[in-house]
């Protein structure tokens, strides 16, 4: 070590990048998965929006046929993010008003959607645990 005085500095400046390149991809994964969903909710794919959500919530608390039906219902006409919240080291919250239109009368409405996304270090992805947003009620 005495001849190489560099090597420390050296390995400490590879493992805080290599930190800050894992930290930045699970950044990147968080943004093109809050995008995909958004896409999912914005298009009314209701099917392609569950699978967004955490395997054991989707067991538990998978949407009915009336839940089915009400989605088909609406349209959806404005998708509003605001600034993610990070909650711990693996979870964040979005708060998202979601403008609707019923199809059959034309009403348009919003509600707000609170959603908490929690990122699995096993699967390297992002889930959402909050569950599919509640379009019966109304802001």
């Amino acid at each position: 070590m005495r001849g190489r005085p560099w090597t420390l500095p050296l390995a400490a400046c590879v493992a805080l990048l290599a930190a800050c390149a894992t930290t930045r991809s699970k950044q990147n994964l968080l943004d093109d998965t809050l995008r995909a969903y958004a896409s999912a909710v914005r298009w009314g794919d209701l099917a392609q929006a569950q699978a967004f959500l955490d395997p054991k919530l989707r067991e538990q608390r998978a949407p009915s046929a009336l839940d089915l039906a009400r989605f088909k219902q609406v349209r959806v006409t404005a998708y509003e993010e605001q600034p993610r919240t990070p909650v711990g080291d693996d979870e964040v919250s979005q708060v998202v008003e979601i403008g609707l239109v019923n199809v059959n009368t034309q009403t348009a409405r919003s509600i707000v959607d609170r959603q908490l996304w929690r990122y699995d270090e096993k699967d390297k992805r992002w889930w959402l645990t909050s569950g599919l947003p509640d379009i019966t009620h109304s802001q």
